[in-house]
């Protein structure tokens, strides 16, 4: 098992953990309503990638070990969540992990699939956020691409650092980590300098 797959399965981890906190304290946080937020915020993007390239099976029916990551950060949180909740800044850090992480494993897997560069990074960033935007939508808050915070801003811009590293025949390792650390550090910066993305509308 290479370190790439221990990561994507990580990242599952803790998107299922952020997903199962979503409805703490709200009317509907019950058993079910954690366990399918929980996966939707972590195979949802993967899975509008695989039927969008008319990849089957899908990734995570494909892979029980995903099913199993998440059934993990479900029990964990249901175990610890007062815990968790004091964990803001730990949990933001395995959020954006995880977008950098699915961002380049989207990207890559769009284009051994043979599609065009662009729509590999298309691909790659709807891997990413896909996910929270449904749960976000299901549970009544505003996605967060609809803010005017950098968040798909960074994970284009890993993908697109992906792309080129990739064209210039740089070796997938360095690729794969230069742009993932890419991603953190601008959504990283963001977040300490309080970074926006100019309004669309003066």
């Amino acid at each position: 098992m290479g370190i790439q797959y221990f990561l994507e399965i990580t990242g599952t981890f803790a998107f299922a953990i952020s997903g199962a906190l979503t409805v703490k304290d709200r009317e509907y946080g019950d058993w079910f309503a954690a366990c399918f937020t929980a996966f939707l915020s972590s195979i949802g993007g993967g899975t509008l990638r695989d039927v969008l390239l008319g990849s089957y099976p899908l990734v995570w029916i494909k892979d029980i070990n995903l099913i199993y990551a998440i059934l993990t950060g479900i029990f964990v949180t249901f175990l610890f969540y007062r815990y968790l909740l004091n964990l803001k800044r730990t949990l933001f850090l395995f959020d954006t992990f995880g977008i950098a992480l699915f961002t380049i494993v989207g990207t890559e897997k769009a284009l051994s699939l043979g599609v065009r560069p662009e729509i590999a990074a298309i691909m790659g960033v709807f891997t990413a956020v896909m996910g929270g935007v449904i749960r976000d939508v299901m549970t009544n808050e505003m996605p967060i691409v609809y803010r005017k915070e950098v968040y798909a801003t960074a994970c284009f811009a890993g993908a697109v650092c992906y792309l080129v590293l990739d064209h210039l025949g740089a070796g997938r390792n360095f690729a794969f980590l230069s742009a993932a650390s890419l991603i953190i550090v601008i959504r990283v910066l963001a977040v300490r300098y309080r970074w926006v993305v100019p309004g669309f509308f003066r």
